[in-house]
């Protein structure tokens, strides 16, 4: 993404936030740190707009790691930016699908990288996002290993989204197997808050937020509301996943949002047009779930994800109880 395009996102963000004392930038890829000189640019030029504005930006960041440098961690740490590590286990885990373009694990490279971030940026929490395949499906030592061995302060786990076909696509089996670790966590999670004590699963967390905010989803997330990608050229889409997809683009940043797209988008995605969960207990948690998850799955992004019914039925049951 070129420097002007990031500012006109930045203006974009502003124009489409009015009223709200506070706006919230993520930086995702592709490899966020691949274009670190914009990341400098924008993060400033985005506080002197909100300043003007009379608002203010949060700042957050996802990176693998790879190319986190002492600089980098410093500025990270004085600007505040919230930062989760890509990072999916022990080295054996790690260096089995997220290696460089020769073939070479990243496990040693990044895991100073990550304890250097850990020891110097102390200004916001630092978590660990998982992508849980069928070839990593042990939870519990995943968990441990980030939170204990290396210091995450949270770890969220999410499975892989795919076809069935591919040799890594969890199967059905094999998501049971892997709900009843997520079950064990969540146990250990109640243990730990009754002691008033942290504990770092964040999954089971996220989903007791939105139980007791009383949440009834009328859509499955934020996308195309408050949450939009801004794609490299300035293409605006329903969220990042869908960055560079032409069917899901619904504006750009200099011509703003196409208020017709956006509208049909929502009746269209909206939980009252998904007959499929009418009847479903866990539809305010759920809403039809990720619409990209969808889309990869069904074919359309107003799909509901039925493949994953039972394991947010049940889910969502664990943490009721």
């Amino acid at each position: 993404m070129s420097d002007e395009t990031a500012q006109q996102s930045v203006d974009f963000m502003l124009a489409e936030s009015k009223g709200q004392p506070v706006a919230h930038v993520t930086f995702f890829g592709g490899e966020t740190l691949l274009n670190f000189p914009i990341l400098e640019k924008t993060v400033a030029y985005a506080r002197l707009r909100a300043a003007e504005e009379g608002k203010r930006v949060e700042f957050s960041l996802t990176t693998n790691a790879t190319l986190l440098t002492p600089e980098i961690i410093e500025w990270l740490a004085n600007n505040q930016i919230g930062v989760t590590i890509s990072i999916d286990g022990p080295k054996p885990v790690q260096d089995g699908l997220r290696v460089f373009h020769n073939g070479r694990g990243t496990y040693d490279v990044v895991l100073p990288k990550i304890k250097e971030l850990l020891k110097v940026h102390r200004t916001r929490p630092i978590g660990a996002r998982v992508t849980l395949t069928q070839k990593s499906l042990d939870v519990i030592d995943i968990f441990r290993h980030l939170t204990e061995d290396i210091g995450f302060w949270e770890v969220g786990l999410a499975p892989v989204t795919t076809q069935e076909h591919r040799d890594y696509a969890i199967t059905d089996e094999s998501k049971d197997d892997m709900l009843l670790q997520f079950e064990q966590l969540a146990n250990e999670w109640l243990e730990c808050a009754l002691r008033n004590e942290h504990h770092g699963f964040s999954n089971v967390k996220d989903t007791l937020e939105e139980i007791h905010k009383g949440v009834s989803k009328a859509y499955g997330c934020g996308a195309g509301l408050g949450l939009m990608g801004v794609a490299t050229d300035g293409e605006v889409a329903l969220c990042h996943r869908f960055a560079g997809s032409e069917e899901h683009t619904i504006g750009s940043v200099t011509e703003g949002v196409d208020r017709e797209k956006q509208g049909q988008f929502l009746i269209d995605h909206h939980i009252a047009a998904k007959t499929d969960c009418h009847t479903c207990w866990a539809r305010p948690i759920c809403s039809g779930g990720c619409y990209h998850e969808a889309h990869v799955q069904y074919g359309s992004s107003s799909h509901a994800n039925l493949h994953y019914c039972n394991w947010v039925r049940s889910w969502t049951h664990k943490c009721l109880e």
